[in-house]
């Protein structure tokens, strides 16, 4: 690819996630996504990605080797806990989460985008969008999970993992936003370690909490 359709394919992702984080996926204006790139030819956007959903996934696409990467390592420990550990299993999702989140503007991002696509039905979901969320590596994870949360039905399972994910990558995102703000004070944050470890042990009591 020429350079200079490289950077505009680059720019073009950039400003779709900054709108599709501040808009919503569904929300954000194609036409606004391309001349904040600085794109004077109204179909840039549809040459390079042909649709919504391919500049969504390429937005995706960024950061799912990343998280996928972590969340398998950190279940390779999960793994070899106790069949009771709940904390360990819940630390292979906030824990890359928060790695990504403090990463840059990007990588928080990428975790607002994320909570608002985990909450769709994923059979309306376009397929290559699918497939980069299926990279991310998070089946696996919350397949140990459902061995050791509370035994409870499928359907209240299916609304813990959902109300948990979302809370995850909402929580790990504005901590970022806010620590990353400058010249505006915001409530006093926990440090890196702190923060992860509160968040574990929350979210794995709510998951252990029997119904």
């Amino acid at each position: 690819m020429p350079l200079d359709a490289s950077r505009t394919r680059e720019k073009l992702i950039d400003e779709a996630a900054r709108a599709f984080a501040a808009h919503g996926v569904y929300g954000a204006s194609l036409i606004d996504i391309t001349r904040r790139a600085g794109q004077k030819n109204r179909g840039a956007l549809h040459y390079h990605f042909g649709s919504r959903a391919g500049v969504l996934s390429a937005v995706l696409e960024r950061h799912v080797d990343f998280l996928a990467r972590r969340e398998g390592e950190l279940l390779e420990i999960a793994l070899e806990q106790p069949d009771d550990d709940v904390e360990s299993v819940i630390e292979a999702i906030v824990r890359p989460a928060t790695e990504l989140a403090e990463s840059g503007w990007r990588g928080r991002c990428f975790l607002v985008i994320l909570a608002e696509l985990v909450e769709e039905d994923p059979s309306s979901l376009d397929a290559d969008v699918s497939a980069a969320l299926e990279r991310t590596g998070g089946y696996a994870v919350y397949d140990l999970l459902a061995k050791r949360m509370a035994d409870v039905s499928t359907e209240v399972r299916a609304e813990r993992f959902a109300l948990a994910t979302g809370f995850i990558l909402r929580a790990v995102a504005d901590r970022a936003r806010v620590r990353g703000r400058r010249g505006r004070r915001g409530r006093p944050q926990l440090e890196h370690e702190a923060f992860v470890a509160n968040l574990v042990a929350m979210l794995a009591a709510a998951m252990s909490a029997p119904l």
